[in-house]
């Protein structure tokens, strides 16, 4: 730390040095975040001293947490739903993990999640002491449900199914889980950190959601496709009491006891997410949504007459072919299995699917 301080115009000319060392969002084919929206960053500004982990000093940010969660549970139709704003899928997937093994003994506890599941669960399972045990994938990369029997047995705390993968943007057969969850009485977490802000906005959703009585916890993230600012993540539960066994007692602040795994959460991108669900409201995001799959509809058209087919249909905005090249200046990246993957995110607008054509194509001429 410097002894004496710099100037606020030479502290600034350093930033801003940094800053354009970072790369800009129009090349940048390969990420699930976008610009967030000019609403969400008027919002964020407004609330940046905020501070959801004392929320009795900032009732107002409380309650836009709870609008949240209640905008985010109507949208996966269970309005009364539990939960709260975290800081993005990894958070909500350790706390989902932390709910399922508190809510079942078992002497070897363990978790059935599909191969293409995030590196998050990962995570938890190194810090909850968990087993993982891994479901193959289908020619599509879609969850196997057939081979997911076999391995529940009475020490499975949970399965897990995705909605939007990472890596192909499949949707796992989420009806069929939450019938297997019912029938071995197992707790069903649904990874939607990305697609729950798509999937609800299509003209014919698959149903994922607490419309389906298996289904125990959902994870989705408005700084995805919700462009909200980050960090904004939000865990919902079939059951507002199961947040009450991870409580632990804060008694120096101005709630008693607190269930979230972190301690200072932001309020600002709490307050960015819900303005953007104010403003644009379903149809809003319809519109949104539609424009970003039809890009990435034209993306794979236009791949495939440059002959890169694709690797897969996908089910949401996620694009994957069969490609080892990459244009100068753009940024996408390879799944596990080697295909190209592209995100048409909102600022991978049609220009930009066009212009990266154009570039494709002259790397085969």
């Amino acid at each position: 730390m410097r002894e004496v301080g710099c100037p606020e115009e030479d502290l600034f000319s350093f930033l801003s040095s940094k800053r354009r060392e970072d790369l800009g969002y129009r090349n940048i084919l390969s990420s699930m975040c976008t610009p967030p929206h000019p609403v969400a960053a008027r919002a964020h500004a407004m609330f940046l001293e905020t501070n959801l982990g004392d929320p009795g000093l900032f009732p107002g940010t409380a309650a836009l947490e709870d609008l949240l969660v209640r905008r985010l549970g109507t949208l996966m139709h269970l309005p009364d739903a539990g939960g709260y704003a975290t800081s993005g899928g990894t958070e909500s997937n350790i706390q989902a993990f932390r709910i399922a093994k508190k809510l079942k003994s078992a002497k070897f506890p363990n978790v059935v999640v599909p191969a293409s599941s995030h590196f998050s669960f990962m995570k938890a399972c190194d810090i909850l002491g968990l087993e993982m045990r891994t479901v193959p994938l289908d020619a599509e990369f879609r969850m196997d449900t057939e081979a997911v029997d076999d391995l529940v047995d009475n020490n499975t705390v949970a399965i897990v199914g995705v909605v939007g993968t990472t890596e192909y943007g499949m949707v796992d057969p989420i009806s069929r889980l939450s019938e297997i969850a019912l029938d071995r009485d197992v707790f069903l977490h649904v990874d939607a950190a990305f697609g729950g802000m798509v999937v609800p906005f299509l003209d014919r959703p698959v149903p994922f959601d607490f419309s389906l009585p298996g289904v125990s916890s959902i994870s989705v993230d408005p700084h995805k496709m919700g462009m909200s600012t980050i960090p904004a993540g939000c865990l919902l539960t079939r059951s507002p009491e199961w947040f009450a066994c991870l409580n632990v007692d804060t008694p120096y602040l101005t709630v008693k006891r607190e269930c979230t795994l972190a301690g200072t959460r932001p309020g600002a991108s709490v307050a960015a997410a819900v303005a953007v669900l104010e403003y644009l409201g379903v149809d809003g995001m319809r519109a949104v949504v539609a424009g970003c799959m039809e890009n990435a509809r034209r993306l794979i058209e236009g791949m495939e007459t440059l002959g890169y087919p694709r690797a897969v249909t996908p089910d949401v905005n996620v694009a994957t072919f069969s490609c080892d090249c990459t244009p100068p200046g753009w940024r996408v990246s390879t799944t596990r299995n080697g295909h190209m993957r592209i995100v048409c995110m909102p600022h991978v607008t049609r220009d930009v699917v066009e212009q990266f054509l154009v570039d494709m194509s002259d790397i085969d001429a």
